[in-house]
């Protein structure tokens, strides 16, 4: 399944991913576009407030996604067909429930949770608006993530490709439709978003049901272990995926607690814009290697598989520089297309802008590196990674680096983070290679 050389694999697996979250990010962009240009910079803090949630939701997504993805590539590895379609099937009934449990409980308890994330009462109930409709449509999102995992596990990159770029240009077109022409407001901006995770799903579903690839679904039992297999080797990714929230959240909390009011809360947002295309190239490529890595650990690959790695840190690092050059020169230019009557927010955000990312060429490789060690069973390395740079360390160096150098630290907190973690991943892969070198089977 991969033949050829680290690099043609690479561009096989990794950039057509990159491309498809990218688009994917795109979509979250134009939210904010619309959401700024049409309803004002009250409205944008209100998504902002709103977006851990949605964050969160998707993180229960990526815990099921990766954890089936590396099991089900393993099996395939090992000609396993009929162990790989139970999984699949497995992994649907899963992430099925999860997602009854996240649509009902979200609609129950919807104003604990805009209190609970931080709404001023100037934007509370534009928030719990923007909120309610993203938690009922919720089930297009996180099975567009799902089904778009699987689609790549099963030897299909460019039809996930295909499937998110289309979903992320009809929540565009729907943006402005819904905004526009009909003036819904902000929850016409949620429901975008909702909506076109529901057209990828319908251009990905074909391939399960024809039975273009392996995968397909099938009448087979509910594998309880499986499912806690699932879980398991997906911890890190949910680590991950979750703390982007508990993140913004502290950030929503620091920025309050400083001073920065609502401009700084603003500004924030379209910093999370271009934070989420950052961290969508190194997502992307790191989402679409995961099979690869995990295929060729399985299969007994080790010379490919050290190519492989190889080939990608010197791409990491390449776009982490190019990236930071960028966000150093360009930045501000960004900010003005969400604030073109809000000229200060765009300034803010820009200065503040290169002390949060200068640590983010490191945020690519401890990326890399939770995901090698999470595609090949290494569960507590990946964990441990996961929870240095996703929480623990952001939380860690909130709380204490602006009461100890002042209020502009609050913005270094997650690049310091960030290095530090990168310290750990060296010492881990380090000791990797001095117990015998890269290879780990332990799927079962």
């Amino acid at each position: 399944m991969y033949q050829g050389s680290a690099k043609s694999i690479f561009l096989k697996v990794a950039v057509p991913q990159m491309i498809s979250l990218l688009f994917n990010s795109i979509y979250w962009l134009v939210d904010g576009v619309f959401i700024g240009v049409r309803l004002g910079s009250l409205a944008l803090a209100a998504a902002g407030v709103a977006t851990p949630a949605a964050e969160m939701m998707i993180a229960v997504s990526a815990a099921v996604s990766a954890g089936a993805c590396v099991v089900v590539s393993a099996r395939l590895a090992k000609k396993d067909d009929a162990g790989a379609v139970s999984a699949f099937n497995t992994c649907v009934k899963t992430q099925g429930l999860i997602v009854v449990l996240i649509v009902v409980m979200g609609n129950v308890f919807l104003d604990d949770l805009v209190r609970l994330l931080g709404a001023t009462p100037d934007i509370h109930d534009m928030t719990a608006t923007y909120l309610r409709v993203i938690l009922s449509f919720s089930p297009m999102l996180l099975f567009s993530y799902l089904l778009g995992g699987l689609v790549r596990s099963d030897g299909q990159p460019t039809l996930a490709m295909v499937a998110m770029t289309v979903g992320s240009l009809s929540n565009i077109v729907l943006d402005y439709v819904l905004m526009y022409p009909l003036n819904m407001g902000i929850a016409g901006a949620a429901l975008a978003s909702g909506i076109g995770p529901g057209v990828t799903v319908l251009l990905l579903l074909p391939h399960f049901l024809l039975k273009r690839g392996v995968l397909r679904f099938a009448r087979v039992r509910f594998s309880l272990p499986d499912a806690g297999r699932f879980l398991r080797l997906g911890i890190p990714s949910f680590v991950m995926e979750f703390s982007i929230g508990m993140v913004t959240f502290l950030m929503n909390s620091g920025i309050v607690r400083w001073g920065y009011g609502e401009k700084g809360l603003a500004a924030y947002v379209i910093i999370g814009y271009l934070v989420l295309m950052v961290l969508t190239l190194f997502l992307g490529m790191t989402e679409g290697l995961q099979p690869a890595i995990s295929y060729l650990n399985a299969a007994g690959e080790k010379r490919k598989l050290g190519e492989l790695i190889r080939f990608s840190v010197m791409v990491f690092v390449v776009v982490g520089i190019l990236a930071y050059g960028l966000v150093w020169f360009f930045s501000i230019d960004f900010y003005h297309i969400f604030t073109p009557g809000a000229e200060d927010v765009a300034v803010f955000a820009a200065e503040q802008s290169r002390r949060y990312f200068s640590g983010f060429v490191f945020a690519g490789l401890n990326i890399l590196a939770i995901t090698f060690f999470q595609a090949t069973a290494r569960t507590g390395k990946s964990l441990t990674l996961s929870i240095l740079r996703g929480f623990a360390l952001p939380a860690l160096f909130i709380l204490t680096l602006p009461t100890m150098f002042g209020a502009e630290a609050l913005w270094v907190c997650h690049s310091v983070a960030e290095v530090v973690t990168f310290v750990v991943a060296v010492v881990f892969v380090w000791r990797r290679f001095g117990e015998g070198g890269l290879m780990m089977n332990d799927y079962e």
